[in-house]
């Protein structure tokens, strides 16, 4: 464990040249790691698609994050652990990676209050269209260009930096797709939709959970193709995320049209049910255990 201003990896490390690696993002309950075994998971299933060769034992990982945790005085922080294909030389690899890189970092969480729940955030339509992923299904990797872009967008627009609103990223058929760093969800006549993974979305953590969660709550769930204006006409909408938890969705803004409210303008029941039953799991603080056990 070292400073972050004194960590470095080679120059010619892959992550580096040519956006060769993946990473994952998630936050610690009073010092656990929620669902830390599914995003171990899926960072050793997606690094052998890259060809990167890696495993990680969950003790030995667990026994890293708390002492980085104790090291920077945290109990409930944002983690980010990322792996690099390593040093491959100039020009492209044709064989598997050798030596990968390893980077666990922490930070404080974002304050986040109840009452910002309460009032949701908006979701601000963009132009920047979510980009083909390079593999079947879209990878957490390094290679994050479209997501910034769509970032700088959202900037411009100053409505939608006055609500601190996410981005909502449509594919180029214009279906909906997912937030810059969220998935989507919306609910109308108490069924429960979502973009399937089929658009080209990240199958999140956080969005399998809502879907078992939704499951063990007796709500119907759909996945499919969507449009902006089944947001419009949706009761309630929100975001999913490993930091944020479900976030709703209280107003939805696109360039030239009248800001609109998503039903009262607060967060819809069905969100707060499903909210509820979220941190109850994290509360239970055990890899794979849902509502019923």
């Amino acid at each position: 464990m070292i400073p972050a201003s004194q960590a470095s990896i080679s120059v010619l490390d892959h992550g580096l040249l040519y956006g060769m690696g993946l990473f994952e993002t998630f936050r610690t309950y009073d010092g656990v790691p929620f669902l830390l075994d599914r995003h171990l998971k899926r960072l050793e299933e997606s690094c052998s698609v890259l060809g990167i060769p890696y495993t990680q034992d969950d003790s030995t990982f667990r026994d890293w994050l708390q002492a980085l945790l104790a090291a920077n005085d945290l109990k409930d922080a944002y983690v980010r652990y990322t792996v690099t294909a390593g040093e491959g030389g100039l020009g492209l690899p044709s064989g598997m990676y050798e030596a990968p890189q390893e980077l666990l970092l922490v930070k404080p969480l974002p304050v986040m209050p109840d009452e910002a729940y309460q009032k949701g955030r908006g979701l601000q339509l963009l132009h920047t269209p979510r980009n083909t992923p390079e593999t079947p299904v879209r990878l957490k990797s390094l290679h994050y260009m479209n997501s910034i872009m769509a970032k700088k967008e959202l900037q411009s627009y100053p409505e939608a930096v006055a609500l601190q609103a996410e981005g909502c990223m449509l594919t180029v058929n214009q279906e909906l797709a997912e937030g810059i760093v969220s998935n989507l969800f919306f609910i109308r006549e108490g069924h429960l939709y979502t973009p399937d993974i089929g658009t080209g979305i990240l199958p999140g953590i956080t969005r399998a959970a809502v879907l078992e969660l939704a499951q063990q709550l007796s709500i119907p769930v759909h996945e499919g193709r969507y449009g902006w204006e089944d947001l419009l006409e949706a009761d309630e909408v929100f975001t999913t995320g490993s930091v944020q938890e479900l976030m709703p969705i209280t107003s939805l803004l696109a360039q030239g049209q009248k800001t609109a409210l998503v039903g009262s303008g607060v967060m819809g029941p069905i969100t707060g049910q499903l909210l509820q039953a979220y941190r109850q799991w994290t509360g239970n603080r055990q890899e794979g255990r849902g509502l019923r056990g």
